[in-house]
């Protein structure tokens, strides 16, 4: 019998990354999971991989329609949640002279905006008991360079964690955050060279006290304790970094 037999789970950002090892690793212990996410082509590429018991809606969380969309497909489907991890995110380099005001307006509202509304939106299918995770970022305590609006936004949702604990406990709802180190996912050769998305990646490593990336799993059990197991906790940021922010 696995760990999350009975559990109905959406994870947004959940078609590749940390979202997707998420999904596996639910799946596996027996959850039923609904993953979104913007690509068609990925989320059908997540799907083959995760089997019968996971489904995808496409949609954009910076999208009130799509959520309200993601809503009635998940009530249809799943009717409860007993896990919600708002996970969908983008983080482009953001150096400081040339930001757009498009640049960070797409930033805020992917990371900040969806979020809420994720939550917003899906909090009237979660019961007692249930338990929603964000996941945050080291770059919303750490000062990195040419991070310094997505590292806002996750600063925005550390905060949310905070203080949507406090308007959903009332409904018995748990509310916490994952905050994520350096996790290899691939994003970095998508939006910079090869060449300097090596450099970075092998700086990142020198500098982590464990000296290496952590892994999808590592990520994914740490998201699911909050969810499912630490039932007299919310409110609060979980660290799964190798100690780069706290060594």
């Amino acid at each position: 019998m696995g760990a999350y037999n009975g559990k109905n789970v959406v994870i947004t950002g959940g078609s590749s990354g940390i979202g997707l090892g998420m999904a596996r690793a639910l799946v596996d212990g027996g959850a039923r999971v609904v993953i979104t996410g913007r690509s068609r082509t990925s989320l059908d590429a997540a799907l083959k991989q995760l089997g019968g018991r996971a489904s995808a809606v496409r949609g954009d969380v910076s999208s009130l329609a799509d959520l309200d969309a993601l809503a009635d497909r998940v009530k249809e489907e799943v009717g409860s949640v007993h896990g919600l991890f708002v996970n969908a995110g983008i983080s482009p380099l953001t150096p400081f002279e040339s930001t757009t005001e498009a640049a960070y307006d797409e930033v805020f509202a992917t990371n900040a905006k969806g979020a809420f509304f994720t939550v917003q939106k899906l909090a009237p299918l979660m019961g007692a008991g249930s338990g929603v995770v964000f996941t945050t970022s080291v770059a919303n305590t750490v000062g990195l360079p040419d991070t310094s609006v997505y590292s806002a936004s996750k600063a925005a949702v550390r905060s949310m964690a905070r203080t949507l604990s406090a308007d959903l406990l009332p409904r018995g709802i748990r509310v916490n955050a994952i905050s994520v180190g350096p996790v290899d996912t691939g994003i970095l050769e998508r939006v910079m060279t090869r060449e300097a998305a090596a450099e970075f990646k092998a700086e990142r490593v020198a500098e982590n006290p464990m000296r290496r990336f952590g892994t999808y799993e590592e990520i994914a059990g740490a998201a699911a304790f909050l969810a499912f197991d630490a039932t007299y906790t919310t409110g609060t940021e979980l660290t799964v970094d190798g100690g780069s922010s706290q060594l």
